[in-house]
Order: structure tokens, then sequence, then C-alpha cells
């Protein structure tokens, strides 16, 4: 900015020394090298700024003497420049260090004031002269390097030989650093690197230094993507003047071999702004892939934990509710038949359908191939397929990962992954909705799922073994079963003929359900006779062998001196009056009864809820639920109800 050549309203003469012209003190306020002011400290009026103050306050020279002094700083400002004025006003000078300018690049300068206060024609001015102190700081320094070096070179050489000494001590710690050292400048090009940082890069010193060190060891990703250079958090580090960590990412080697890193970056920072960074890296590849091998294993060994709590828990309850036959009985040609089509079907890996009416022990047949076939050492699974409802029949069977759905609070494994390797036997698959039958063909046909919520796509080995009561042609014909599935599950059909088909394995049916009755209630043998068998012979048996299990158990619950008291449903009589529930004491209004009546009363009442329940125990539709009480206590209390215990 020029200097105006006089104040306002004010004469050239009065600025002129004695024996100097005017003219001359202008020049020389004009080419001082420090900021200069003059002001009028009253009307707060800018009269004379040089150039050094247009170039300070970064305003050309009309717009800086229209700005008022006040204005020139910022608002902090504006009390200690009226107490650096007054202190000038009354001692003549003054100095102060705490004067900020308004515009930004000038109020991060460190500054130092002088105020000076002068008349002309009775009019007071102040003169204000504004010092860099970080310029004149490194005057400072070249003083003292001019001190020195006029000193004498002895003294000189002792420097430089300390300055020599001070960066090979500097490169001995860089050289003995395990980690990977390197510098950048502001542009990204290399400066220095480490002899760690050489052997584990591949590159010579030399080879790096004044290159782009992103485009040799940072350019791609681990996946090799582009890695493009403003997206370098080296590079963000001292462009946004912080310290970056990263802990993995990829650098590549001469030989194009990718490393595992971590590193930090932290910026070079000289006068307030960056010039650069220094890297600090370490090769973390082994530590990595022994992690991911730690976490591969952690992660399989929960798996096969959950999986083996899933067929824990699954076996447990199919020891609960599993039938109390282990072995195919019977004599008959449809038995024996069965039996050679499970030795034909078992040793392969065939799907089978078996068909017949409930109770007829299409699942004790499904249980008989898995134990002949390969699979044995891996679980039979069991679903009901009836009993699964829709909105659950894909997390029934597939599974489902925490947060699929509402209540789904944790990873559940499904039932085709339960079976892998195993046997998957699906009961009452004619249940299944039409709807979700492609979903079960899908895994049929290609052996592979995904998981409620999840898109991985996981492989099974399933065998199927599938069961009805329906007669699934018809059920094609109707359109309520897919033609497709019945295919896949039709592959090897085996019919369980009814009991009424096959009455001459009643006999043997039904000492075995006796003996099995007696070892569970814990009571001794009872007799089966002749005339039992013959009344059992001539019953129709609707529910077939199940239904004449819970006929025997119900008998042996209320047997008498060694003998079965049998009553078949719809015969309207049983072999013991005491145990009808229709003549059952009651107790007449006044009466008291004794103990020994009262334990009558009570043992005739169980009774009478066994035979309501068809023999049934425990179970929401057993003699235990009706009575209110526990299983377990009703099994007692039938122990003492049977004397020959």
């Amino acid at each position: 900015m020029a200097l105006t050549d006089t104040p306002r309203g004010e004469p050239k003469d009065e600025v002129a020394a004695v024996g100097m012209p005017a003219e001359l003190l202008l020049e020389g306020f004009r080419n001082h090298p420090l900021p200069q002011l003059i002001f009028s400290p009253f009307d707060n009026l800018l009269l004379l700024a040089n150039a050094a103050a247009s170039r300070h306050f970064e305003m050309n020279a009309e717009a800086l003497l229209r700005t008022k002094v006040s204005d020139l700083f910022d608002q902090n400002s504006i009390g200690f420049l009226h107490i650096a004025t007054q202190e000038a006003m009354h001692a003549g000078f003054a100095w102060t260090r705490n004067l900020k300018a308004a515009n930004q690049s000038a109020a991060a300068l460190e500054c130092e004031c002088c105020l000076v206060a002068w008349r002309s024609h009775d009019k007071l001015l102040i003169q204000m002269s504004i010092e860099d102190l970080d310029a004149l700081q490194r005057r400072d320094i070249d003083n003292e390097a001019d001190s020195m070096h006029r000193a004498g070179l002895s003294e000189w050489r002792c420097a430089e030989q300390f300055l020599r000494e001070i960066e090979r001590r500097h490169h001995l710690i860089l050289s003995a650093a395990g980690e990977g050292v390197y510098g950048v400048d502001a542009n990204g090009i290399t400066t220095f690197v480490n002899p760690a940082a050489e052997s584990m890069l591949g590159y010579r010193a030399e080879e790096l230094i004044g290159l782009e060190m992103h485009q040799k060891v940072h350019h791609k990703h681990s996946d090799g993507s582009h890695y493009p250079v403003q997206d370098c958090p080296i590079y963000n580090a001292f462009r946004s003047n912080e310290i970056t960590t990263v802990d993995d990412e990829c650098f590549w080697r001469k030989d194009g071999k990718p490393i595992r890193v971590e590193y930090t970056s932290t910026p070079l920072i000289e006068d307030g702004e960056a010039v650069g960074a220094v890297i600090v890296f370490r090769d973390i590849t082994e530590r990595k892939i022994n992690e991911e091998k730690l976490q591969r294993a952690l992660k399989e060994n929960a798996a096969l934990r959950e999986r083996l709590e899933k067929e824990n828990a699954y076996l447990q309850e199919q020891i609960l509710t599993q039938s109390n036959h282990h072995e195919i009985l019977g004599r008959s040609q449809s038995i024996q038949r069965i039996v050679r089509q499970i030795d034909v079907v078992a040793e392969t890996n065939a799907n089978v359908l078996i068909t017949g009416e409930s109770g007829t022990g299409k699942e004790l047949v499904a249980g008989a191939i898995h134990q002949a076939s390969q699979r044995k050492d891996r679980p039979l699974i069991r679903v009901n397929c009836g009993a699964v409802p829709r909105e659950l029949f894909e997390s029934e069977f597939f599974g489902h990962v925490k947060g699929a759905f509402s209540g789904a609070v944790r990873d559940r494994v499904g039932r085709f992954e339960l079976a892998d390797g195993g046997t998957l036997f699906l009961d009452e698959v004619g249940e299944i909705p039409i709807e979700l039958q492609s979903k079960l063909l899908r895994v049929l046909q290609e052996g592979s799922f995904e998981r409620v919520g999840e898109e991985k796509t996981r492989q099974v080995d399933v065998r199927i073994i599938a069961a009805t009561n329906r007669d699934l042609k018809q059920e094609v014909e109707q359109g309520s079963f897919r033609e497709d599935l019945f295919f896949r599950l039709n592959v090897f059909p085996i019919e369980c003929p009814a009991l009424r088909q096959r009455r001459e394995d009643i006999p043997l049916l039904a000492q075995h359900f006796v003996r099995l009755s007696s070892q569970r209630l814990n009571i001794a043998e009872p007799r089966l006779s002749r005339a039992d068998v013959e009344a059992l012979e001539r019953y129709s048996w609707p529910g077939n062998a199940r239904e004449l299990q819970n006929v025997i158990e119900r008998a042996a619950i209320l047997s008498r001196q060694g003998r079965l008291i049998l009553s078949l449903p719809g015969s309207g009589a049983t072999a013991s009056a005491g145990a009808s529930p229709e003549k059952m004491p009651t107790n007449q209004p006044g009466k008291i009864l004794t103990a020994a009546e009262i334990a009558e009363l009570e043992n005739d009442n169980i009774r009478a809820a066994l035979a309501a329940c068809d023999g049934r125990v425990a179970g929401p539709q057993g003699a235990a639920a009706l009575l209110e009480m526990k299983p377990q206590t009703l099994y007692s209390r039938l122990r003492k109800i049977n004397p020959n215990r």
C-alpha cells in the first residue's frame, strides 16, 4: 500500500525535523519494514499507514485509511488497545503483546506493538509499530550464527561436529528400531527410510527416497482394488494435522506380495503448518493369520457346541417321548415283508416314504432303517410337520440368525442342520402347507439352504424318511400336495399294515407291552390269560398298536392278584367291578368315613381317572392332569394301589 503524503488536513512541514525536509521523513515512514500506523486517539481515526501495515492487515491503502483504528483489531484486543494508548499518552510510550489483528492470518502471529505519543500543533497523535516476534527470533538465530562464524572457524567446526553427532545418533536410533519408519514431505515424497522398513518392504532406501511412497507400497487394497491417494489415511494425517492410527491395512512389497501392517502417521509441524509426516509401521501378517485361525476355531467350536447342545436336548426329548418298544415284533407275513424292505433300503441313501394308519409303527420303522444304515452314528432327527406353525416353518427346518424376526434373540440351528450326516424323519409330511412345500423341495434337490435372515448358503448331507397317514396320491390329484415333492419322497415306499390286518401278531405284542408296563410301573408282571388274548383278537383296534399299548398299560395299572383287568373301549364291561368308574363308592351326607374307606375312595377315583383317559398317565390328556397332580406322584400312588408290588 502506498503511504499517503500527509496526515489528513495537516501541512507537509509539520512532520519535518530540524534541517530535514518533510518528504524525507515520509519516505522513511513509507519504506519502514515494520508495519507503522499514525492515528488520533480521540477521534479513532487512522491518519497514516505504510505499505508493511497494508500487508499486515491485508487491506489496500484506501480501505485501510477508511477503517477505524479499533476495527483493525479483534474484539478481545480492544481493552488492551485502550490501556496501551492511555499508557503512551501518560508516559510517552507503551509496549504490549496483547493486540491481535481482526483478520485471521495476522491474528495467528505473535506480535509486539510499540505505541509512541507525540504532538503536532497541540494535537496529540499516536504512532504504532508492530513487530513479528517469530521473525525477530529468526533474526536473533541468524545473528548468533553470524557471531559464531565471526568467532572463528574452529567454533564453527565444533558446532558442525555437534550437529553431525546428533544426526548420527538419530540415524542409529532409526536403524535400531524394530518397527519400519519412513518419512514423507507435504507432497507425499519419501524423505527417509530406516533399515527395518527396507527389510519388510524389500526395497533399498535409495529406491524409495525422492519418490511418492503411496504409489510404491500403498497403491492397492488387500483385495487388489485401486487405493486412491486422496483416501490414504497417511496423507490425511498431515493434511488435517492429526495423528492417525490404522490397525489393519496392506502394504505391498517389491516382489508384489502383500504384508498386513498396522501403522501410525504423525504429522510434522513447522510454523503452524504440516510439512510432512513420519510413519511407523509393523508387520502383523503372522499375527493376523493366527487371530483369524483362532476366530475360525472359536466359531467352529461355538457352532459345534450349539449343535451338540441342540442334539442333546433333542435326544433328551426323544427319550421322554419315545415308544416303549424298540423292536419290530410280529410273525405275520406283512411284518416280515417290512423287515425285508428295511434290510434292502437301509444301506442306501434313498429317500423312504412310510405310509399307514396312526399307531401302526411308522416311526419304529424309520428308527429301524436309521439304525441299520451307515448313518447310525449320527442322530435321527424327528419333526412332526403337523405341529409346526406356518410362520415358524422355515425357522424350524432351516434355523435363523439373531434379529431375523421379532423374538429371534439368538441364533438357532434348524432341524436340517442338526441332521447333517444323519437322518431326518418327517412325520405327518402331508400336513405341510402347499405354499411351504417348495422350500422343502429345494433342500431335497440341492442339499443347500439359508438360515432365516442370513445370506450364507449352507450345505447338508441328510437322508429323508417321511411318514404319513394320508393318501398322498389323492392329495396330489386334489392339488394340496406337490407332485414333484411326492416323487422326491416316494423313492422307496413302505406300507405299515393296520393291526386288524395282522391279528396273529396281537398275542406277541400284548405280552411285550405287559412286560414293559410292569417294568415302568415297578409292579410284578401280571398274567395274560387266553381269554384276554381272545378278547384282544376280537377287537377292531382303530388306534392300532398304540391303542393296544395303552389298553395293556391301563390293565396293568388296574390288575388284581396278578391278573390283568382288561377294559376295551366300547365293550361296556371290565373284569373287575371294583375298578369300574360306574360303581365307585360314594360318600353319603353326614357319614363319617374311616381312613381305609377314604384311601379306597381315593384309589377308586384314580382308577376312574385312568379309565376316562384310556390308561394314559402323563401329558395334557393324561390322568395326572385330570387329577391335578404330578405324573410322578400318580405313578407312586399306582404302585401303592397294586398289592403285588
